[in-house]
């Protein structure tokens, strides 16, 4: 009662948000430390050593777990168990993770620095990254099969289905392939996108898996229709911020802060609403995306004063 009384009042939400933040970054790293030991489980033979150390250097690596963050809180709206919300979310940050270490490689956007340290590939090789990140994807599936995940076989395979769908084709891993498309990868001149194609790109590439995070939180409270579509929108809102926020941090970022290159979207003639837009125009987009974000959540009260401060936190962030 105290946390929700202190948000309610907002003396010390910013405080709270980022203790709670905090506490599911540490959260998920103990999980994942347990989760990629080298013990096999049941059914395997093996964990070979340098696979599990590239997957373990890829996955707890740091990183702020926004996404797990977001997972969690959507589920304590419902009253989801703690360490059934942390599962899905490990879950999630594998699949994240992943997407990383192969954005990372000399192949896409040929990166050195993630998190302030060298990218898989450099800290090993192109294929121990390409099969850490493999590991990686597979392994989200085995913690979400899991009955510690939830007991209900029913809520297990919604969330599997529904990751699967984020991740993929139609997904992730399509919206990466739009995007190279639209650096001119496949043709010697590419068709210019406009603005509501890089929306869908962006919403392929980068929202999909913050949306999943959202509705994943119904999904394992076994939420209406009403709940499930409020946090769908939070979540759809939420990602383009988060994309166009990215943008921004590229185009004006400071490298040491960022954790990563600066400056790289320009020149590989990347599509991005900025680009499209300009930084001005961009920044009032992101500041109604914001108010979209938060105001889907109404139907949940000062329950969800937490969420509402992860699309500031979001839009303001600088690494």
């Amino acid at each position: 009662m105290a946390r929700v009384d202190a948000l309610r009042t907002g003396t010390n939400r910013e405080a709270v948000f980022q203790h709670r933040l905090g506490q599911t970054a540490q959260d998920v790293q103990a999980l994942l430390d347990r989760l990629l030991s080298a013990a096999p489980m049941e059914g395997e033979r093996a964990r070979p050593a340098r696979l599990l150390e590239a997957m373990r250097y890829t996955a707890l690596g740091g990183g702020k777990r926004l996404r797990p963050f977001l997972l969690v809180e959507a589920a304590a709206l419902f009253g989801v168990a703690r360490h059934h919300s942390l599962m899905a979310g490990a879950a999630l940050e594998c699949v994240h993770c992943y997407s990383l270490v192969h954005d990372d490689l000399p192949a896409m956007d040929n990166d050195d620095l993630r998190r302030g340290r060298p990218t898989a590939h450099k800290a090993f090789d192109e294929a121990t990254a390409i099969l850490a990140g493999d590991g990686l994807l597979t392994f989200a599936f085995d913690i979400l099969s899991r009955p510690d995940t939830h007991p209900d076989t029913e809520v297990r395979l919604g969330l599997v289905s529904t990751l699967a769908r984020a991740a993929g084709v139609g997904g992730m891993v399509g919206g990466q392939m739009l995007d190279l498309a639209a650096e001119g990868r496949f043709e010697a001149r590419p068709r210019g996108l406009d603005e509501q194609d890089i929306r869908t790109l962006q919403a392929m590439k980068t929202g999909a898996l913050l949306r999943f995070a959202c509705v994943a939180g119904a999904i394992l409270g076994k939420a209406d229709q009403s709940q499930w579509s409020a946090l769908d929108r939070y979540g759809s809102a939420l990602g383009e911020a988060f994309q166009i926020a990215d943008d921004l941090l590229d185009l004006e970022g400071d490298p040491a802060t960022v954790g990563k290159a600066t400056h790289k979207d320009a020149a590989a003639h990347k599509a991005t609403l900025v680009a499209v837009l300009g930084p001005e125009p961009a920044r009032h987009r992101l500041e109604s995306l914001v108010a979209q974000a938060q105001s889907a959540l109404d139907l949940f009260g000062a329950r969800a004063d937490l969420l509402k401060c992860a699309a500031r936190f979001v839009a303001t962030r600088t690494a």
